[in-house]
């Protein structure tokens, strides 16, 4: 039952508000001045408060003042009982009554059913503050709640691409020697790389771009490691990157993986012959330099026409050989490394990428961290919009 809480010293006043409101429902109590009217109403914290302005001792408009100064009273309707204000036309006395806090004013001799309509309207308006002030407070519950699990979130993202990282692999060092970047546009990315002797004699190296950002693309890319990692595809021979590629179509088939593909460029180095056999699906060019001396550099795009992986059913993935010149260089990279927004809206583009690493070859400055720096500074924003990937392998 709602609380109103009546303050007049008038007791002809007081008992008739008292019967009319108690008749309307409402949980009345009555006080006959100030100071009981404030220590009722920090006791009863009611929804409504009818205050009488002229009264001996404290006048109705201090006790609104220090009423509505307690902030557990001040969304409390307070209604103004006076002879001032509009009955009589001084509009400045109505002024330092609003100024005090007060919310409504009745005049007197007090008209029952206006009194009634005024008691009504304010206990629906302190019923809205109330509500407001509910959802309000939900609202702060629900948006500490959101910041816990964003901060869970955001850390188990965080484990999850330390995990994706820790499977990526070491650089080799020997008579192949190999350098890595990974820069994942997001937390997690879908881009993945491995290289590793499958024997004495024979070393793979892949790259894949799985296609999308966020968890299912890095999941799906990890899937694809370890079945690569652990040459799990049946009747496959890893030596023949044109197999190797069949099988992966037939194991992830876009439909049965969230509608997500991926390109690939996997090839396999003999280190006797000195060949480099590759298949690529859908893959960006794979570019092998080769220099007679620092100012003559040979460029070749090892690059192919296949669907990436995903797309159809047994597909047949065609293989091409290059012979290995000595020192030559091998670079493996996803599209995120050219494809860099440029101010005038254009694209860098992978011949700008070409460019660069010829050039850099030409000045014997062509380490990798040397590259990155030059791609971040083509980027004029503080974040890259995909994944960036980047192998080098050098032949010895």
């Amino acid at each position: 039952m709602l609380k109103i809480l009546v303050i007049d010293d008038d007791p002809i006043v007081r008992a008739v508000m008292q019967r009319t409101l108690q008749k309307q429902g409402y949980d009345i109590t009555v006080v006959s001045n100030g100071e009981e009217g404030i220590a009722q109403a920090q006791l009863l914290h009611p929804a409504l408060i009818i205050c009488d302005w002229m009264m001996s001792q404290l006048d109705g408009l201090e006790v609104c003042r220090r009423i509505k100064a307690n902030p557990e009273l001040a969304t409390t309707f307070f209604i103004l009982l006076t002879a001032k204000g509009a009955a009589t036309g001084e509009e400045e006395d109505r002024v330092r009554g609003l100024d005090a806090g007060a919310d409504e004013f009745i005049s007197k001799p007090i008209e029952m059913n206006e009194l009634k309509a005024r008691v009504r309207a304010g206990l629906r308006l302190h019923q809205l503050h109330q509500d407001l002030q509910i959802q309000k407070q939900a609202l702060e519950i629900l948006n500490r709640d959101l910041q816990t699990q964003k901060q869970i979130l955001e850390t188990e993202l965080a484990e999850a691409a330390d995990y994706v990282r820790s499977l990526l692999p070491s650089p080799l060092i020997g008579c192949v020697n190999t350098e890595n970047i990974f820069i994942p546009s997001a937390q997690l990315g879908g881009d993945c790389f491995d290289h590793y002797w499958l024997d004495d004699d024979h070393l793979v190296i892949y790259l894949l771009d799985v296609s999308g950002h966020g968890v299912g693309s890095a999941l799906l890319s990890v899937s694809v490691l370890n079945v690569l990692r652990s040459q799990s595809l049946p009747n496959t021979n890893f030596c023949q990157p044109g197999e190797v590629l069949k099988a992966l179509n037939n194991a992830f088939q876009m439909r049965k993986h969230g509608d997500k593909y991926f390109t690939i460029w996997y090839g396999v180095y003999d280190r006797l012959k000195r060949q480099l056999i590759y298949a690529n699906a859908g893959h960006p060019p794979a570019l092998l330099l080769a220099s007679n001396s620092p100012t003559n550099i040979q460029v070749q795009q090892l690059i192919s026409l296949d669907l990436p992986i995903g797309f159809l059913p047994d597909v047949q993935f065609s293989e091409a050989i290059f012979d290995v010149e000595p020192n030559s260089n091998l670079y493996i990279f996803s599209d995120g490394t050219y494809e860099i927004n440029q101010p005038d809206g254009k694209i860098w583009g992978i011949d700008a990428f070409i460019n660069l690493l010829t050039k850099r070859s030409q000045e014997d400055t062509c380490e990798l961290n040397q590259i990155l720096a030059n791609i971040l500074a083509v980027n004029t924003q503080n974040h890259l919009d995909d994944d960036l990937s980047l192998i080098k392998i050098t032949f010895g």
